[in-house]
């Protein structure tokens, strides 16, 4: 089907389950909370020290509304249709944190960091960032796969997927996706057992850990989607952050590698189920649909402050008062900023691109 036959019902936005949208919220702010709190702890001493696991529950909860939103018109609108959408929804963010990343990196002035690489390097560097092709060459980012904006790690991993779905896992049976689902929870208890953690897929040296966690989280909420494993509810927005929250929470041990899969096999999933099947509370859905709407630009502009508050910090070493108000305070702005870019360029740009799609 080209564009030119695409009817406005096939590229309409379906109707969200806004209590999932809150969460996805109340875990970027956590990842937020998380990237400031390990510039200064350690694992063991960071409240917030498995906030990382935010990425498995967003790539879970992404198999889920993808299945939701196009199993049931992939086949009218074409593969081609499907993979420009998701661009025009996911491409503009990562230019732009890709533009943020790269001022940060010139003009930090509590360490500057371009003064080894040539103009020619940046390009490149600020290239691959912009068309997600990894690239782990900064030192200075502890060979990040993307320098400039280290989260776009998770959007490679979300590309890919897409692209597996549109070409094969929306044809998949039931069946298939679970046999794909076992064998993806073994990759990641190995990652689990040998590493020690599920921290990586954000580096070089770690590279295929992402593949591990996105295949498995991915499947499983897609699986979650077409088996209707939909558990009705209470619990409510209020309920779902808490036993969210509990997850990033949850204290740094030695059984990490046993604790943290047994998070993203089980508990995870489990969360998405109830999220989908809570009573949404008439009072908080203004909540959760500013904290659905805020929670992909939040993740995606971030960074920047990030790199920029590890380097006064190792420059000016403030103590547990400061930091406390810097944290807090950084958070809220960075929530304010994410706004302000979704007002003013992300809906801007997205809706002009998906005019351009709608009209051919």
């Amino acid at each position: 089907m080209n564009a030119k036959t695409l009817s406005p019902d096939i590229l309409k936005t379906k109707e969200h389950f806004h209590i999932l949208d809150g969460l996805r919220g109340v875990a970027a702010v956590a990842i937020v909370i998380f990237h400031f709190m390990e510039v200064v702890f350690i694992p063991s001493k960071n409240f917030i020290g498995h906030g990382f696991l935010a990425v498995d529950f967003f790539f879970c909860l992404s198999g889920f509304v993808i299945g939701y939103a196009y199993d049931d018109r992939i086949g009218k609108m074409g593969i081609l249709t499907f993979l420009k959408t998701r661009l025009i929804r996911l491409h503009p963010l990562v230019v732009m944190g890709s533009v943020l990343g790269l001022l940060a990196f010139l003009f930090d002035p509590f360490g500057l960091h371009n003064e080894v690489y040539s103009a020619g390097r940046m390009a490149l560097i600020f290239l691959s960032s912009v068309l997600l092709i990894p690239f782990p060459v900064v030192s200075e980012r502890y060979f990040n796969l993307f320098s400039l904006n280290a989260p776009a790690w998770s959007l490679f991993w979300e590309y890919v997927a897409n692209m597996v779905y549109a070409l094969a896992l929306y044809k998949a049976t039931r069946n298939l996706l679970l046999i794909l689902t076992i064998l993806a929870a073994g990759a990641i208890c190995y990652i689990g057992y040998s590493s020690g953690n599920l921290l990586g897929g954000w580096s070089g040296e770690t590279f295929w850990h992402g593949a591990a966690r996105i295949s498995y989280s991915f499947l499983a909420g897609l699986l979650i989607f077409r088996s209707k494993w939909i558990i009705k509810s209470n619990l409510g927005f209020v309920g779902l952050s808490i036993l969210l929250l509990l997850a990033f929470l949850m204290p740094d041990s030695q059984w990490n590698w046993i604790t943290e899969p047994l998070v993203v096999l089980i508990y995870f999933p489990l969360l998405i189920c109830l999220g989908a099947g809570a009573k949404l509370q008439e009072g908080v859905k203004k909540l959760c649909i500013f904290s659905g709407n805020i929670s992909y630009p939040l993740y995606m502009t971030h960074y920047m402050v990030l790199w920029l508050f590890a380097d006064y910090y190792t420059t000016y070493k403030p103590d547990a008062t400061q930091l406390f108000f810097i944290i807090s305070a950084g958070t809220m702005l960075l929530v304010g900023f994410a706004y302000l870019v979704m007002v003013i360029y992300d809906i801007p740009v997205r809706r002009y691109l998906m005019n351009k799609l709608k009209k051919g």
